[in-house]
């Protein structure tokens, strides 16, 4: 045979592969190509250099996007993160129009390597989870999520199965955070406990499900989502209907689910839907309410009004839902139902902005909550629910350690909470933030009054039924605290961490020890459960395990100090706080 036919060697290896490519880099080659292609040709040498600072390779850089392959999931991931840190370092000199923002996907399997790079199908599962990932995030798949989820203390928000393009079988993803304690709030799916179908409760169930924004921006979304939430709280202050959280409709926001399906993944007999769209001074809002057993509209309207009548509007779907609902409503609960309305219409728009920031829990969003709060405070300081908005925020920022002046940071927040429930004694919000403060000052009964008084007024709200469940726990009420917690996981399906964290104590309090360790490794974040799980291996003997958590706990949380954390516990009875300190040195703390 002649010639020189050159043989090209393929090889299979087992590795890490990261895609990440610039979001709008068209719009932005559009509008300025020179300063995008100089900004972006710097960018990836830095990238280059912090890929190599991980162990990684940068394979292969295709016009804005970049290739990279990694011998561990750890440093494909932690590289992720950093390469978003970098890239937002790098705006901070440019016009936010001009920014470069990245998107990541990170896949972990058998790859073909040859002298032209990486290639075969789970190269291309790394570049699909980049195409569905948000600006600024990593999206992982299970297989890298399984290697990492208890070595690094990041947020880890389950997805559920998504449709990749030109991917046969649906992979399953996870969004990435870099701020952990966050995740630990939001709202999520959970592999292990997915329920297709949840037998509705025995009284009038509905799930409000986001009403669709048409016309205008995308970024114009906050006005139909800040109607829906609202009317979810209208509706869920009715005691005699049971209505699902806002965090969990809100998971059915990017989704195409016949309201059907929706109904049996959610639990529930009625599901309602709706539009928005808003021109200037004018809103026109189209809604329905389907009734999941026979898929047929009972009810349905068009609203086309001034703006200015968004209350009443509010007040009207409630009402049509409720009257085709059938449920009982007792006077008391429809005076409770009427919401002050702003003197200032501004104020409620800066209002539902801030709740598009706030539901994020991270730190840069949680203080452009706070700042669209105090605009909204700045026009009408009457505003009992800008004043409710402002506690909320700095409880979060006292719980995660963002404030900047934590000692006086719960100081604030009560008086924030305290001026609501003068202004608007008939909003749960501001008693809620009350309960917290209450608690963390080991005010107790104040706290539980509170945290009453709030249930009373909103006694479908889940997130409240979770916070009013601590309390009770750190009360020596364990058992008020199951129920609760209980209830709070059925109306709010996709429940965050938190509320595993929260049940976990209470259990550890009753020495359910293996209970703790059931329910502590249902969390999507493992890292913020280690502490009480290497407490309650001790504590039944299992020694290996517990060191084990331990040793995991202080490689994720090497500033973490026994004594500090003794001292904030907001126990009423000491014998906790000495159960709990008793099972963390025991397991080597």
């Amino acid at each position: 045979m002649s010639g020189h036919s050159k043989t090209t060697t393929v090889r299979r290896q087992l590795g890490a592969v990261l895609f990440a490519d610039v979001v709008g880099y068209a719009r932005l080659m559009g509008n300025d190509e020179i300063d995008t292609y100089s900004a972006l040709k710097s960018l990836l040498e830095q990238l280059e250099a912090a890929c190599q600072a991980h162990e990684g390779q940068v394979v292969a850089v295709r016009g804005d996007g970049v290739l990279a392959l990694f011998e561990t999931a750890t440093n494909a991931v932690e590289f992720g993160v950093e390469l978003h840190r970098i890239a937002e370092q790098s705006n901070n000199a440019r016009p936010e129009d001009q920014h470069l923002r990245f998107r990541a996907g990170v896949h972990m399997g058998e790859i073909l390597v040859d002298d032209r790079g990486i290639h075969g199908d789970n190269v291309n599962i790394a570049a699909r989870l980049q195409e569905i990932a948000e600006p600024g995030r990593v999206f992982v798949s299970a297989s890298v999520y399984e290697q990492i989820r208890n070595r690094l203390r990041f947020g880890f928000e389950f997805l559920g199965p998504q449709r990749l393009k030109n991917i046969a079988a649906p992979v399953a993803a996870y969004c990435v955070r870099s701020e952990v304690a966050g995740a630990a709030m939001a709202a999520t799916r959970r592999p292990e406990t997915q329920q297709a179908h949840r037998p509705p409760p025995g009284i009038p169930s509905v799930a409000v499900l986001p009403f669709a924004s048409l016309g205008g921006e995308p970024s114009d979304s906050w006005f139909a989502d800040g109607l829906t939430e609202d009317i979810i709280l209208n509706l869920s202050k009715f005691k005699n209907l049971f209505v699902i959280a806002r965090n969990s409709s809100f998971f059915f926001k990017a989704t195409t689910m016949p309201p059907q399906e929706a109904a049996r993944e959610l639990g529930v007999r009625y599901v309602a839907r709706g539009s928005v769209r808003r021109a200037a001074a004018r809103v026109r809002i189209a809604v329905e309410l389907i009734d999941a057993e026979t898929g047929r509209t009972i009810w349905g309207e068009r609203y086309d009004r001034n703006i200015d009548d968004i209350f009443a509007i509010q007040d009207e779907v409630t009402d049509a839902i409720v009257a085709a609902t059938a449920v009982l409503i007792e006077a008391q609960e429809r005076k409770r139902m009427a919401q002050t309305a702003p003197a200032d219409l501004a104020a409620y728009g800066y209002v539902l902005r801030g709740q598009q920031y706030i539901f994020r829990y991270t730190r840069q969003d949680n203080r452009e909550a706070q700042t669209l709060y105090e605009r909204a405070l700045a026009r009408d300081q009457d505003y009992a629910r800008a004043s409710a908005a402002i506690s909320r925020t700095m409880n979060i920022d006292w719980r995660y350690s963002w404030a900047k002046d934590a000692e006086h940071a719960l100081d604030t927040a009560l008086s924030y909470a305290q001026r609501a429930v003068e202004l608007d004694p008939t909003d749960a919000r501001g008693f809620g933030e009350l309960g917290f403060v209450h608690l963390y000052r080991k005010e107790h009964d104040a706290a539980i009054g509170a945290y009453r008084r709030a249930l009373a007024l909103n006694p479908n709200d889940a997130d409240l039924l979770s916070d009013y469940a601590d309390a009770l726990a750190h009360s020596g009420d364990n058992q008020a605290a199951i129920g609760n917690l209980q209830q709070a996981m059925r109306l709010n399906p996709y429940f965050p961490d938190q509320y595993l964290w929260h049940l976990g104590g209470a259990y550890y309090n009753l020495k359910q020890y293996d209970a703790v360790i059931d329910t502590l490794t249902k969390m999507n974040n493992p890292t913020e459960g280690q502490r009480m799980l290497a407490a309650s291996y001790a504590q039944l003997g299992d020694m290996d395990q517990a060191r084990n958590m331990a040793a995991r706990h202080r490689e994720a949380h090497p500033n973490f100090s026994l004594d500090r954390w003794a001292k904030v516990q907001p126990d009423r009875l000491e014998e906790d706080t000495l159960h709990f300190v008793e099972g963390l040195k025991k397991a080597g703390f």
